[in-house]
């Protein structure tokens, strides 16, 4: 397996470039979660976020007894042909996530071009 150069993880997942591509603004950022292996770009990754904020404003069936742990809520991905059904545990955990890889990503772009002037 190849070194990574991780960038956030949390319960649910990891994120992550590979070593040998480690230029953020050129390269694919590897996002793993729920045994689901994501390659994105950071314009994805923000796509993603937007999903996930599109996602926590719906609501559950209106006779949900266990909405926290119920499978209910379908999410959009990068991928126009996948979407995966999610509870809002697991939905916060894939925001958190993603928030917290474009949040590291946009910091460490931030220092380098800041350094060079």
């Amino acid at each position: 397996m190849n070194p990574i150069d991780k960038i956030f993880s949390n319960e649910i997942g990891i994120s992550f470039f590979w070593k040998k591509e480690m230029d953020s603004s050129k390269h694919k950022i590897q996002l793993v979660f729920r045994d689901i292996g994501f390659l994105l770009t950071i314009n994805e990754l923000k796509d993603f976020l937007d999903f996930c904020i599109a996602t926590k404003q719906t609501q559950c069936c209106n006779d949900c007894m266990n909405s926290q742990n119920c499978k209910s809520l379908l999410l959009r991905t990068p991928s126009e042909k996948i979407d995966l059904a999610v509870n809002r545990e697991e939905l916060d955990q894939i925001y958190e996530l993603l928030n917290g890889t474009i949040f590291r990503i946009e910091l460490k772009n931030w220092v380098k071009n800041f350094s060079l002037n």
